[in-house]
């Protein structure tokens, strides 16, 4: 079985991260699985802690799931949150768990929902077009969510936002991105840009 994923969205009042990290870096050593990334919007919905952890099987993830739902300080950061999203997550095939470094100043989140059906077409469609999208720039992760909407989520390290738009816009112009399976795409998609904090393995 591969491993498994969550992000966790945890939604702060205004100018309370700083605060919060610290709880957080505690509750989520003190729990099963691996944090992987921790970062804080900067562009997109605001005022929002995403947290990145791998687990081993579904049974780890789970058990986790409920430590968090049953908990009286989640996270360790109760006093700071306004809403805790919680989103369990599967690798697509042949992905490569990310390995903790320095990666970019910048990690861009995008989530797509998917039509009906069209998960296994996206696989393909990206099977075909991500060698050379990574040859443009690297890759954290692309994910597909594991309960409620079917959708997928990917998520991208740049140096800077510049360097963001400029990899896209080259992926475009080359051809090389999209790929076919942009098809079964809805209209439903957001994207943000985070900057690593300082608990965040990948920077």
């Amino acid at each position: 079985m591969s491993k498994r994923y969550e992000l966790a969205t945890l939604s702060l009042q205004m100018g309370s991260a700083t605060n919060a990290l610290p709880g957080v870096e505690a509750y989520v050593r003190e729990g099963e699985g691996r944090l992987l990334g921790a970062w804080l919007a900067e562009v997109g919905a605001l005022n929002r802690l995403v947290l990145l952890r791998e687990f081993e099987n579904d049974a780890e993830m789970l058990r986790e799931r409920q430590r968090g739902l049953a908990a009286s300080n989640p996270f360790g950061a109760a006093s700071w949150l306004t809403r805790l999203e919680m989103e369990s997550y599967a690798p697509f095939p042949n992905m490569p768990a990310p390995a903790p470094g320095a990666f970019g100043a910048i990690y861009e989140i995008r989530s797509y929902v998917l039509k009906p059906g069209g998960l296994l077409p996206t696989f393909e469609g990206w099977a075909e077009k991500l060698p050379g999208r990574t040859a443009l720039s690297p890759l954290t992760i692309a994910l597909y969510g594991l309960d409620g909407t079917p959708r997928i989520t990917h998520i991208w390290p740049y140096a800077d936002a510049n360097a963001r738009f400029a990899r896209r816009a080259e992926s475009v112009a080359t051809g090389v991105w999209p790929p076919r399976s942009a098809v079964w795409l809805t209209p439903e998609m957001q994207a943000g840009l985070y900057v690593p904090t300082a608990i965040s393995p990948l920077r």
